[in-house]
């Protein structure tokens, strides 16, 4: 059996510093791509499939956060580490806010960033190669970012996505709102909102064929939701 390389797009317009990580994260035996400003990255991560991005926040043409949202936004899902200068914990908010997974401080140690790379890189989903799944007549490709019921696409935003994917990752488990706001938008889990609740809302109305009917998320009184489950190709 051969494994394939998990592939890294690294976003950096600091030449020597591209360099330096791009050839560690080679020597550890991953595939790098890299990019040297915020256009460039946009338009690899959108025309190719990577296991894990890594941005720097100050990019030139599209910061980094820009860049985060934007990949969101177009429903891709891979996840997203930021590389930055920066250490204000604003910065490290507005990042999760906007879909980052991760968040690294320079100057920072080469072990560190490696450890970080292979947290992120064990929550891809491992029950199939190609992260495609199957529940009633929805399909779901976790690694194009695309659904699809009975073959016709299903247009989600990216936090829709996200949301989808979380489940998909968790099926069969209660799910709090307090974990689903932490995990997927970055809040504390003391957030008073009703943000996880409009988004299942909206989630259920676009892969039902029945919108009165949560036939796929269930509401479990008291507790939050249960994704009631779904098979890996």
């Amino acid at each position: 059996m051969i494994l394939m390389k998990k592939r890294i797009l690294f976003v950096e317009d600091d030449a020597p510093l591209r360099t330096t990580v791009g050839d560690r994260l080679r020597g550890e035996g991953y595939a790098v791509d890299t990019a040297v400003d915020g256009e460039d990255g946009f338009g690899k991560a959108t025309s190719s499939v990577y296991d894990l991005i890594i941005l720097d926040v100050i990019l030139p043409y599209r910061s980094g956060f820009d860049l985060c949202r934007d990949l969101r936004q177009e429903a891709i899902a891979t996840p997203i580490l930021f590389l930055t200068a920066r250490h204000q914990t604003l910065d490290k908010v507005i990042g999760f806010k906007l879909g980052a997974d991760d968040y690294v401080t320079k100057p920072f140690e080469a072990t560190e960033l490696l450890i970080r790379v292979e947290a992120l890189l064990r929550r891809v989903p491992r029950h199939s190669g190609q992260g495609m799944y199957d529940f009633g007549s929805i399909r779901v490709d976790l690694r194009h970012g695309e659904v699809t019921r009975d073959g016709r696409p299903i247009s989600l935003s990216g936090r829709e996505f996200q949301l989808l994917r979380y489940f998909i990752e968790h099926p069969g488990v209660t799910v709090s709102r307090a974990e689903l706001l932490e995990s997927i938008w970055g809040y504390s889990s003391g957030a008073a909102t009703r943000t996880v609740d409009t988004h299942v809302a909206r989630l259920r109305q676009k892969l039902n064929e029945n919108s009165r009917q949560s036939e796929f998320i269930a509401t479990v009184p008291g507790a939050g939701y249960k994704f009631l489950g779904s098979s890996g190709n």
